[in-house]
């Protein structure tokens, strides 16, 4: 899978097998944190590989509802959950 989004300035993306048809897609922040020594890690999304088709995830266990790439951001593929007062000044 060619992953259609560049990772941003300082971030990297990452994967591991989530289950057989599913690969699980983080993105690492790779700054200095004073709190941690390691670059602390999130889910980006997930992608069947069967349908070929990217998941917004819930949760980093959880995949939840299917979403066009288009939609997505390079930092995530969760929604926006927007009122169409909040989209009109996006």
């Amino acid at each position: 899978m060619k992953f259609p989004h560049k990772a941003p300035f300082g971030y990297e993306y990452w994967s591991d097998e989530y289950s057989k048809t599913i690969t699980r897609i983080w993105i690492r922040n790779l700054g200095q944190f004073s709190y941690t020594d390691e670059q602390p890690s999130s889910v980006w999304g997930f992608f069947n590989r069967k349908t070929k088709q990217f998941i917004a995830p819930v949760n980093p266990k959880k995949p939840g509802k299917v979403v066009d790439i288009n939609d997505t951001t390079p930092y995530s593929a969760m929604q926006l959950n927007l009122n169409p007062l909040e989209r009109a000044f996006q």
